[in-house]
């Protein structure tokens, strides 16, 4: 047989296994099987070029699997061959998808490109559903620029139109945008409301999945903004369930994933917690650098610094500012925990002052108490600690009412209300435990100990720090987990008259050969309130050098 004859029989045989490929796929999209569904239909296409409709769907299935730079590709040549075939309002969906997802990305021109053909190609055509997508992205404007009020009617508009034509897509996608806007005009209840009703549309199956990621995502967000941990592990939890039954997709986009990452790590899955930081890091990095790269890298300094690998936080604080995201507070914590307390209050103290959004200055005003604390600068502590008061009261969040009451009852110990400290401290500890945040949790335990000591109560204070020493000891979280076996072996010493517990803490370390860094370090505190303290211990106790402190702590059996 000659080489034409041959080409010649091939050729049917070449037709019928790119028709077979393409039945396979178009079955696979049927049962949700993407991953099958995008081999499949990639073969046909590479056989010969699919038709727009199946390229459409191609793109969908690529989104799914988290292939995003071949699901735009594969858009923009459906948006192509459905212009070639005079379908507009169809070329316009293609435009409006791309426009969407280079707003995702932060590619503003992009996107404000492919809005505009969106709208250009629906000028002519009567009403459609596709002209209520318009309305999406001047409401995802007004929010994000500070017009909720505008953003809001914004998607009132497209709930109309998608009531009308029966678009649930459309409606799900605007009524989360709506909650999001009554959120940012300081209405959270009726926010969260609309959010959970556009998340029970997810969960009914009322929209297609592409939709579903995105609304969970918005939604696990908005948790985030209005410290509602609660509901954004309730979703996550029916997110996961829905995923099961869809092993081959990929819903939580990239940004997502750190938002999850978050919440692994409070509920102190943190080796899960690591794994979901860094592939948001790699996946936020390829193609082209995203915006919520750098957050992606502050988290994962987050995990590395409260497991004590200092070295890696330090890396990804500093791929965190690279990557346009301050490193702060961070860093300050950092330093802290290494014992350079003087460099961590300068810091935190211009972070203070220069971070007013309420979620981010509520973080800071957490560690600007802790390390305000440690400096001996009480004055500055409880001015801290009472705004974050007011910042729960106004929001009403229990995570910040948690958050609020153990800066408070830190500082009412410092205050010398140990009584007024342990009431605090408690309702602190009781919501971190309905919370399920493990970390949080025995840090209370730790400070509770400290105020049991100093009413003295010394069995409830072992106790409390053994349950705290084995919370730490589980989560890997090792800074604290020295702290609370350093504070079990100082079993709490009746203050030999007229030293403070404090100074008795420190007298027993100089005693036992601790230099005044790594005593600040071990204390928290700052070298200078280590060498005040010493100071006031050689004037109360008539001593002269650190020898005589030393003879005179083991005298007195306090070593």
């Amino acid at each position: 047989m000659n080489r034409a004859a041959r080409m010649k029989r091939a050729l049917p045989n070449r037709a019928s296994g790119r028709a077979r490929s393409l039945e396979s796929g178009r079955k696979s999209l049927g049962k949700q099987a993407w991953g099958a569904a995008f081999s499949q239909l990639s073969v046909a296409d590479g056989e010969a070029p699919l038709e727009a409709e199946d390229l459409e769907k191609l793109a969908m299935a690529a989104h799914l699997i988290g292939k995003e730079s071949e699901c735009t590709e594969l858009l923009a040549r459906a948006h192509r061959g459905f212009l070639d075939k005079n379908l507009p309002r169809r070329a316009a969906r293609c435009a409006y998808r791309l426009g969407f997802i280079s707003l995702l990305n932060g590619e503003l021109a992009q996107a404000s490109g492919w809005f505009s053909r969106t709208e250009r190609l629906l000028e002519d055509e009567d009403d459609c559903v596709e002209k209520g997508y318009l309305f999406m992205p001047v409401g995802y404007r007004g929010v994000q620029e500070g017009r909720p009020e505008e953003a809001y009617e914004a998607f009132a508009e497209a709930i109309k139109i998608g009531d009308h034509f029966g678009d649930s897509d459309l409606v799900t996608l605007a009524r989360q945008g709506q909650g999001r806007a009554l959120i940012k005009q300081g209405e959270i209840a009726r926010g969260v409301a609309l959010l959970d009703e556009a998340m029970i549309a997810v969960r009914a199956g009322d929209v297609s999945p592409i939709i579903a990621g995105s609304v969970y995502c918005s939604v696990l967000e908005a948790c985030g903004e209005i410290f509602d941990l609660r509901r954004a592990q309730e979703w996550t939890t029916a997110l996961d369930q829905w995923c099961l039954a869809q092993p081959d997709v990929v819903p939580f986009r990239n940004h997502c994933l750190v938002r999850r990452a978050e919440i692994l790590q409070l509920h102190g899955a943190w080796q899960d917690a690591l794994s979901e930081a860094r592939q948001a890091c790699e996946r936020l990095a390829l193609p082209t650098p995203r915006p919520a790269l750098g957050t992606a890298f502050y988290r994962l300094g987050e995990i590395h610094r409260l497991r004590g690998e200092f070295k890696e936080a330090e890396e990804a604080y500093k791929q965190a500012a690279r990557w346009q995201r301050a490193p702060q507070p961070g860093i300050a914590q950092l330093r802290f925990v290494q014992g350079q307390v003087e460099a961590a209050i300068e810091a935190i103290r211009h972070v203070a002052d220069e971070v007013k959004e309420i979620s981010a200055r509520s973080r800071v005003l957490e560690a600007y108490e802790e390390i305000a604390l440690a400096a001996g600068e009480l004055a500055t502590a409880r001015t801290a600690a009472d705004e974050l008061l007011e910042i729960a009261r106004r929001i009403d969040a229990p995570l910040l009412h948690a958050v609020a009451g153990r800066a408070d009852g830190a500082v009412l110990l410092a205050e010398k209300d140990a009584h007024g400290a342990l009431v605090v401290l408690r309702q602190s500890l009781a919501t971190w435990r309905e919370l399920e945040a493990p970390y949080e949790e025995a840090r209370v335990r730790v400070l509770i100990a400290l105020a049991c000591r100093e009413v003295g109560n010394c069995d409830a204070a072992d106790l409390e720090l053994g349950s705290a020493r084995e919370a730490f000891e589980g989560l890997g979280a090792a800074p604290d987990l020295a702290r609370a076996e350093l504070l079990l072996q100082m079993k709490a010493v009746e203050a030999p008259s007229p030293l403070t517990g404090r100074e008795v803490e420190v007298l027993k370390l100089v005693a036992a050969g601790i230099t005044n860094r790594k005593i600040a370090g071990t204390l928290g505190i700052s070298e200078k309130t280590v060498a005040r303290h010493l100071s006031n211990i050689f004037v109360k106790l008539d001593l002269t050098s650190r020898s005589a402190a030393t003879a005179y702590a083991y005298e007195r059996g306090l070593v």
